[in-house]
C-alpha cells in the first residue's frame, strides 16, 4: 500500500468519525490535519452526491454495488448529519435502460413492473437518493416516458424522491402536467413528483434544495412541450428565475441552500455562484468534471479537472462551494462542512482529508469498512442478465478501437464517426438508391466500442493503449467482436432515420451552423453535441470566421465542401470553394439524416413543412425500406440507426475473416481525417 493512501484512509477515518462528536461541538480541521478552535460552527452537513451515470453502462453496473456500499459506510459515520443528492443524468437510453423492460424484472425488488430505465431508479431509491435536478438524459426517451419512469405504476414505486427543475415548467406537457406538486414541500412527502424547489429536514435542519436544468434542453433532447426558460438560455436571466426560488425558501426562515444545477458545463455553474445569494452549496452536473483533492485515490488513467470543492463568493459576498463528481458510479462526492448560526458556509470546516471524491472499488469498500446493498446488487445482477444476453448476438468485427469517445466526436472526424454514418448512407441507398449524403451528429454517439488500458505497472497517460471489445465469455464473445450490446450502448438513443432532399445552399447553411459553436481560441475544437459525422462528402472550415447566429445563412466557417454524387470517392460536385456557393445554389441534393435532427433536435436547420409531429417534406426510412430490409439484424427496428449499422457491419465486416480495420488517430497518429478538416 502506498504511503500517501494509507495516510489518506487510515487517518481520514479516523477523523471522520472523532469529527461527529467535535466538529459539531466547534472543533474543525484544517489541511494540515491540525485541529484549530471554531466556535461559530452551529451545524454539520456531510453531503454525499452523485450525477451523470449516462456514459458506458459497463462501467456504470460494474461501479454500482461498490458506490451503494461506500455511500451506506459514510452515512454510517454521520448517521444524523448526512443528506444524499443527485444532479441529474440518472440514466440514458440504452442497454441497461431498456434491459428493465425485459419482463423478468417482475420479480425483481424495487421494480415489480417492469419498464425502461426503472432499473436505474430502483438502485437510486434503493441508495437513498432524497432529491434529484432534472438532466437532459432523463428526457431522451420523451416526456411520457420520463413520466413513466418517475411516476408509480402498480408494483413499480416510481422515484422515492423528486425531481427538481426551477426553470422547467412541467406543468405545460400533458405527460409531466400530472405528476407537478407545490414547490416548498418536505421532499420525503413528495415522492415520484416534479417541482422546482423541496426540503429536507437533516437533524431538525431545514435545508432548501432548488433544481435547475441547462435552459439547452429545448435542443438537446426531448422536451415536448415542456416550456424551458429562459428563451435566451441568458445565465443572467437563469440566475434571475433561480433566486426567486431561493427568495421563496429563505423568506419561510430557511438560511442553508443547496442548487442541484445541471447545466452541462462547470463553467456556467461557477458563474451561477458569483450570481446569485444565499446560496451555499453548488452540485454541479452533466460536464462530468471530475474535481478531486491531493488526498483523493482516482482510477488509472484519470486526472483531475480541479480543486474538490471549488470555492466562491456570492453576489452577496458570502462563501459558495461547487462540488462535482465524473459520471458512471466512478466516484461518489463527499463535503462535510459547518455552517455558522446565520446558515453562512464556513469553508475552514472543509477539510480534505474528509471531503473529496471516494473511487468505487473493492479496495475502498474494504477501507471505508462497507457492506453490500443487496437491493442494488439484486438489480445489477438482473439487468446483467439481460444485457449479457445481447452480448451474446454477434453482428461484425473490428480489429481497431472505434472511437465514440465525448471530447472526441463532438470536435473531429473518428472512425466510428465514420463507420455510422457509412451505414446510414448505405442502408439509406438500399430504399432509394439516389440518396448522396449521410448526416448524423457527433452527441448521438454515446459510447466507444473497445476499450482503453495501460500496460501492466503503468499510469503514464501517453502509454494508455486503445483496444477493440474484449472478449466476453460468459457469453461466447471473443476479442474484436461487436456485439448487440456494444452497438446499444454506442447508439444509445436508437434514432430514427429520414431522407430528404437539400439545396446547395441549404447544405451550406447546416454545416455553418455544425461548427457555429466552436471557440477558435480553443484547440481541441470542441463543438458540442452538434458537431457532424458525415458520408458522402467532405467539408473545411475555418473556426476563426464568422460564426452562423440563429438568424441563418450569415455563416462563413466553411471555406470548402463537396459531395461524391456517384459513390466512388471522387466529390465531384463541389458546393463550396473559398467560402463562396459554387454553381446553382438550388440544385438539390438527397440526403438521409437522423429523424431527431430533422425535426430540429440540437438546432439543426433542415427545412421542415410541419404536420403535426412530422415534416412532409422528410420521409421516414421506416415507411420505405419495406421488405427490402435485409434481415440479417432483427435485435432493432427497421428504419433506425442501430439497425443500419447492424446490417452494415454483418454484410461488411462480419467477422474475423473480414473484419473493421481502419484505425482513428486517437491511437494511430498515422492516420489524419479527410472528411472533416479544421484550418486554423
Amino acid at each position: 500500500m502506498q504511503p500517501t493512501l494509507f495516510r489518506r484512509t487510515h487517518i481520514k477515518k479516523l477523523i471522520a468519525a472523532t469529527l461527529i462528536t467535535t466538529v459539531i461541538a466547534g472543533c474543525a480541521f484544517d489541511d494540515d490535519d491540525k485541529t484549530q478552535e471554531n466556535s461559530d460552527v452551529a451545524f454539520t452537513l456531510q453531503l454525499l452526491h452523485v450525477a451523470d451515470m449516462d456514459g458506458s453502462n459497463a462501467v456504470a453496473l460494474a461501479n454500482a454495488g461498490n458506490f451503494a456500499s461506500n455511500v451506506a459506510a459514510l452515512r454510517s459515520q454521520y448517521p444524523n448529519n448526512t443528506l444524499f443528492l443527485s444532479s441529474g443524468d440518472n440514466y440514458i437510453p440504452g442497454s441497461r435502460y431498456k434491459a428493465a423492460a425485459d419482463d423478468s424484472m417482475t420479480n425483481v425488488a424495487g421494480i415489480g413492473t417492469p419498464g425502461v430505465g426503472r432499473a436505474d431508479i430502483a438502485m437510486l431509491n434503493a441508495m437513498g437518493v432524497e432529491a434529484s435536478a432534472v438532466g437532459n438524459h432523463e428526457l431522451d426517451g420523451g416526456t411520457e416516458e420520463f413520466a413513466s419512469i418517475v411516476g408509480a405504476d402498480n408494483a413499480y414505486p416510481g422515484t422515492s424522491f423528486p425531481y427538481l427543475s426551477s426553470n422547467m415548467i412541467f406543468s405545460d406537457d400533458s405527460n409531466t402536467a400530472p405528476l407537478v406538486t407545490t414547490d416548498g414541500q418536505i421532499a420525503s412527502t413528495i415522492p415520484h413528483s416534479f417541482a422546482a424547489t423541496t426540503i429536507i429536514e437533516v437533524n431538525g435542519e431545514k435545508i432548501g434544495i432548488v433544481g435547475a436544468t441547462t435552459p439547452t434542453n429545448e435542443v438537446i433532447t426531448s422536451t415536448g412541450d415542456i416550456t424551458v426558460l429562459p428563451a435566451s438560455d441568458s445565465t443572467t436571466e437563469l440566475a434571475a428565475l433561480i433566486q426567486a426560488k431561493v427568495d421563496t425558501l429563505t423568506a419561510t426562515g430557511i438560511n442553508k441552500v443547496i442548487l442541484l444545477a445541471h447545466m452541462q458545463r462547470i463553467d456556467i455553474e461557477e458563474e451561477l455562484a458569483t450570481l446569485l445569494k444565499d446560496v451555499d452549496i453548488i452540485v454541479a452536473g452533466g460536464s462530468n468534471t471530475r474535481l478531486s483533492d491531493s488526498t483523493d485515490r482516482l482510477w488509472a488513467g484519470d486526472t483531475s479537472a480541479g480543486d474538490y470543492p471549488l470555492l466562491f463568493k456570492s453576489a452577496s459576498d458570502e462563501n459558495v462551494a461547487v462540488v462535482n463528481v465524473d459520471g458512471d458510479y466512478k466516484y461518489l462526492g463527499r463535503l462535510v462542512a459547518g455552517f455558522d448560526e446565520n446558515g453562512e458556509l464556513l469553508t475552514n470546516t472543509i477539510d480534505k482529508n474528509v471531503s473529496g471524491v471516494f473511487i468505487s472499488d473493492s479496495q475502498m469498500v474494504t477501507e471505508l469498512g462497507g457492506t453490500a446493498n443487496t437491493a442494488v446488487d439484486n438489480i445489477v445482477s438482473a439487468i446483467n442478465d439481460v444485457i449479457v444476453a445481447a452480448e451474446k448476438n454477434i453482428v461484425g468485427h473490428t480489429d481497431v478501437y472505434l472511437n465514440g469517445i465525448k471530447s472526441e466526436v463532438r470536435s473531429e472526424e473518428t472512425n466510428l464517426g465514420d463507420l455510422t454514418a457509412d451505414a446510414n448512407l448505405w442502408y439509406a441507398k438500399i430504399a432509394d438508391s439516389g440518396i448522396q449524403i449521410s448526416i448524423k451528429n457527433g452527441g448521438g454517439i454515446r459510447a466507444s466500442i473497445g476499450y482503453a488500458a495501460y500496460p501492466p505497472g503503468s499510469t503514464n497517460a501517453e502509454d494508455l493503449q486503445y483496444l477493440p471489445p474484449a472478449a466476453y465469455p460468459a457469453a461466447g464473445k471473443n476479442e474484436g467482436d461487436i456485439s448487440q450490446y456494444d452497438l446499444q450502448s454506442a447508439l444509445a438513443f436508437n434514432n430514427s432515420l429520414t431522407t430528404m432532399e437539400l439545396t446547395a445552399a441549404e447544405l451550406k447553411d447546416i454545416f455553418e451552423h455544425t461548427v457555429a459553436e466552436i471557440d477558435a481560441s480553443d484547440t481541441s475544437g470542441y463543438g458540442g453535441g452538434r458537431f457532424p459525422q458525415i458520408s458522402g462528402m467532405r467539408f473545411t472550415y475555418d473556426p476563426t470566421l464568422t460564426a452562423r447566429t440563429s438568424a441563418g445563412n450569415d455563416g462563413q466557417r466553411i471555406t470548402e465542401l463537396a459531395v461524391d454524387t456517384n459513390g466512388d470517392g471522387t466529390y465531384d460536385d463541389t458546393v463550396v470553394t473559398g467560402g463562396t456557393l459554387q454553381g446553382d445554389t438550388t440544385r438539390t441534393f438527397k440526403v438521409v439524416t437522423l429523424g431527431y435532427l430533422g425535426t430540429g433536435g440540437d438546432g439543426y436547420p433542415f427545412p421542415c413543412t410541419a404536420s403535426g409531429d412530422s415534416c412532409t417534406n422528410q420521409t421516414a426510412l421506416s415507411d420505405t425500406m419495406g421488405s427490402n430490409d435485409p434481415q440479417l439484424a432483427t435485435f432493432a427496428d427497421t428504419g433506425t440507426e442501430q439497425d443500419a449499422l447492424a446490417e452494415y457491419l454483418l454484410a461488411t465486416y462480419p467477422d474475423t475473416t473480414s473484419p473493421f480495420t481502419t484505425a482513428d488517430d486517437i491511437d494511430d497518429t498515422s492516420v489524419t481525417d479527410t472528411r472533416i478538416i479544421r484550418q486554423n
